[in-house]
C-alpha cells in the first residue's frame, strides 16, 4: 500500500498499533512508546548480528536478511509512533537536524 509521506504513514502505522493494543489489552503511555522502540531497536541488533555471522543464528540462513529488513520496519514504525505520541514533526526535524547541511548549490 503506497504512502504519500511521513504525515500519512504514520496515520496508517497508528492505525495498525491501535489494532495491536487493542488486541493484546496494552495500555500505550508514554513509556510504552519509548520502551516499545528500544525493544525493536534491540531485536535490529539482534537480526543484524546473525546475518553478518557475528552472533548464533535464530533462524535459516535465508532468512536472516529479511528479518534484519522487519526489524527495521519495526524501528522505523515505532519511532513514528513515538514522535507523534510526542507531537514531533519529523519533516520538520529532519529538515533541520540533517537537511540544513545540504548544499545550497548543486554538487557536480
Amino acid at each position: 500500500m503506497p504512502v504519500n509521506g511521513i504525515a500519512e504513514l504514520t496515520a496508517q502505522v497508528k492505525a495498525v498499533s491501535g489494532i495491536y493494543a487493542a488486541r493484546f489489552g496494552i495500555d500505550r503511555d508514554a513509556d510504552w512508546y519509548l520502551l516499545k522502540l528500544a525493544e525493536e531497536v534491540g531485536e535490529l541488533v539482534g537480526a543484524a548480528l546473525a546475518a553478518s555471522g557475528r552472533s548464533r543464528p535464530s533462524m535459516p540462513a535465508d532468512q536472516l536478511d529479511a528479518a534484519v529488513q522487519d526489524e527495521l520496519a519495526d524501528v522505523m514504525a515505532h519511532t513514528l509512533l513515538l514522535a507523534d505520541h510526542l507531537a514531533v514533526d519529523l519533516d520538520q526535524a529532519v529538515a533541520r537536524k540533517w537537511l540544513a547541511y545540504l548544499p545550497s548549490e548543486p554538487v557536480d
